[in-house]
């Protein structure tokens, strides 16, 4: 009898419990059932240990067996990867305002950067106004026009350097060679000084500042799968981007205490010389539009982190193509002799002339692009997407990688065919979205039209004016290309290469 009773308590207890589950279960399959397909997730964890190492690439792998448009659940956070130009497309251009915002990674609260930054701000006033003050004043066609002779001075130094070394017969890694060039280049731009040299091992000091900020950005971090663990902070990632911050600012504090000192000395304080003094006039001249102490400090940070370390990075991958496919560089090269005078100054605007430089630049950008799964974006309210839902508060992350190497949108996908650039007229300005590397719409990349001047000017000097010999016997079959994963996408080992100098007549 107590056996019995025992029997139906239980039965009634379980049916009690199924009434109040069954509707809640069908409610959750009728809603999954409305997004996009997707792998299914375990419990607590969902898909991140799909992820792997190469995130891009087990995306794209996904992406074949779920579609274009996929659904992801990486710990409490619902993820859509989307990975066609056509949906792309829809999400950016078409449905912008509802995907302007940005899924926020906690490394970017370090020293409330997120507060600060155009990368990581909502569309604001503020937002705005510092989207103004790089169109106007950091990146537009007449400041980058003045700075040209500045840019100049930095790669005569690099070729300076490659000629002393050639001279020797000594071996260089192009890679760190190309990063001091970059990091002087930018620092000229904006400051007027260099911030690294050749001979100098504070390169290391910063590119370790530079390479450890955007490995923390890009580092998986439990934290943003779990928001709830971000006060611990269990893998000190904000702590580590918190460090490097603050080692940054330390800089840049100094860089513009000195230069206010200098303009109260001199007369002509509101001559613009380089970014630093149009900023400068900007606060003292148009208190509308003035920028805060804090806003120039992480502008800055933006500029240095983002321009460096994506620039350097495609200009080593562009040098890593052309050394692997040496029928390439010669066409390269015999395109800019013809094109420019042996003795002549290679201009930024004669680059221009070069349709195939620009080529490679654009084959190089879509096997290799800088960050190959964009900046996230988030969804500010639930939408229709190619007939599925998108929730709100959902991360968007846009694979450009997967696009690049789409065979239905470009023939034999995984080799280097600069050619094909030259037959199509497709740019990677944020219009043609089979080539979107620095994204697209409100969000592109601010930094686009100096990016697009420097890996040009520094391909075709380092190309027209060395031949290049592989360290240790290397071939050019057995160049390493794998790539090392963060949010930006960088060879994961370094090239030794022999500068020869060409002597030109």
């Amino acid at each position: 009898m107590e056996y019995q009773t025992l029997v139906l308590l239980v039965s009634l207890v379980s049916a009690s419990i199924l009434l109040i589950l069954i509707p809640r279960l069908l409610k959750q399959t009728s809603e999954s059932r409305k997004l996009p397909p997707g792998p299914r997730p375990f419990p607590i964890i969902g898909n991140i240990l799909e992820l792997g190492t190469n995130p891009h690439i087990a995306l794209t792998k996904l992406s074949r067996i779920y579609g274009p448009l996929m659904t992801l659940k990486l710990g409490k956070i619902t993820t859509i990867v989307i990975s066609s130009p056509q949906v792309a497309k829809q999400v950016i251009q078409e449905n912008g305002q509802v995907f302007s915002s940005r899924t926020i990674p906690h490394s970017a609260y370090a020293l409330d950067h997120h507060i600060y930054s155009t990368a990581w701000q909502p569309l604001s006033p503020q937002w705005r106004n510092l989207r103004r003050v790089c169109a106007t004043k950091v990146f537009s066609p007449q400041l980058l026009d003045s700075t040209q002779i500045l840019r100049q001075q930095k790669l005569h130094d690099l070729l300076n350097f490659l000629k002393e070394r050639s001279k020797n017969g000594e071996v260089v890694d192009i890679g760190e060679a190309i990063f001091i060039t970059i990091l002087n280049s930018i620092s000229t731009t904006l400051f007027s000084l260099d911030m690294s040299s050749y001979s100098s091992e504070k390169s290391h000091e910063f590119k370790n500042i530079f390479r450890g900020i955007v490995e923390e950005l890009g580092r998986p971090n439990v934290a943003d799968f779990f928001p709830v663990l971000r006060p611990l902070d269990p893998q000190r990632v904000l702590a580590r981007t918190t460090n490097h911050f603050m080692n940054l600012f330390r800089i840049f504090h100094q860089i513009i205490e000195d230069r206010i000192s200098s303009r109260v000395s001199k007369s002509d304080s509101n001559v613009c010389k380089d970014v630093l003094d149009s900023l400068l006039n900007n606060i003292t001249e148009e208190a509308d539009s003035m920028l805060s102490r804090d806003e120039t400090l992480h502008l800055f940070l933006d500029l240095f982190v983002a321009g460096i370390d994506t620039t350097s990075s495609t200009v080593e991958w562009i040098m890593a193509e052309l050394l692997r496919n040496p029928d390439k560089m010669t066409k390269l090269r015999n395109e800019i002799c013809q094109e420019i005078d042996n003795n002549g100054t290679l201009e930024e605007s004669k680059l221009l002339k070069l349709p195939f430089l620009r080529a490679v630049v654009k084959e190089t950008l879509r096997l290799h692009p800088p960050v190959p799964l964009l900046i996230p974006r988030k969804c500010d309210e639930m939408v229709n997407i190619d007939g599925f839902k998108v929730p709100k508060n959902a991360q968007i992350l846009i694979n450009v990688w997967a696009m690049g190497q789409d065979p239905v949108i470009w023939k034999n996908p995984t080799m280097f065919m600069p050619e094909r650039f030259v037959e199509c007229e497709v740019e990677f300005k944020g219009h043609d979205f089979e080539l979107i590397p620095f994204g697209a719409g409100k969000r592109i990349c601010p930094g686009l039209p100096l990016a697009d001047r420097t890996m040009h000017l520094v391909v075709a000097s380092l190309v027209h004016n060395f031949e290049w010999k592989l360290a240790d016997g290397l071939i050019p079959e057995r160049i390493n290309m794998k790539e090392k994963f963060g949010i930006t996408l960088k060879k994961s080992q370094p090239i030794q290469v022999q500068p020869i100098q060409i002597k030109h007549d």
